[in-house]
């Protein structure tokens, strides 16, 4: 498990660092621009990119919160767990998204929820299915972000619809990893 706190230490120092870097750079050109070729980098980069520093601390706890539960019950499938989130998530947004540049982890988080709540019942373990309930009443108010919203139409609705049935996916095609 040290390994993998450590990990996610990694994780939460490099989004930092990246955002003192966007500070100085204008990297944050570089998320997912939907059906652009300039955008296709942003499948890999966007989950690392944050518009300001609110939008990368609101995503920290939930970020830690959701690879430490990943990591820590699911530690086989945790990197291919990430993978299909990030690629398939960003992916659809690519494919599918308004034209905008969406940046910040939290497709990811979305996926990360998805995958937690798919996986317990798709197992249809007794621990797996209580991490599943726990993950869903703690994060049962994301559920209105996978919506697009007039009242917050720079948030990436598609980044978290995308992202929640990434996570979906990755559940149904790692069951039986």
């Amino acid at each position: 498990m040290q390994k993998h706190i450590k990990n996610i230490a990694i994780t939460i120092l490099l989004l930092y660092f990246i955002f003192i870097v966007s500070l100085m750079l204008p990297i944050t050109q570089f998320g997912i621009v939907p059906r652009s070729l300039k955008g296709l980098i942003g499948i890999i980069t966007s989950p690392f990119l944050h518009a300001n520093f609110s939008h990368l601390v609101a995503n920290t706890l939930p970020l830690i919160t959701l690879l430490f539960v990943l990591y820590a019950f699911y530690p086989k499938k945790a990197f291919s767990v990430l993978i299909i989130s990030i690629l398939l998530g960003g992916a659809l947004v690519w494919l599918l998204g308004r034209n905008a540049n969406h940046i910040g982890a939290s497709g990811l988080i979305y996926a990360l929820v998805s995958f937690l709540i798919a996986n317990g019942f798709s197992e249809q373990k007794i621990v797996p299915m209580l991490i599943s309930i726990g993950i869903a009443v703690i994060y049962s108010s994301l559920f209105l972000g996978i919506f697009p919203s007039v009242h917050y139409p720079y948030i990436s609705w598609e980044g978290h619809l995308f992202g929640a049935i990434s996570g979906i996916v990755a559940s149904f095609r790692l069951k039986y990893k």
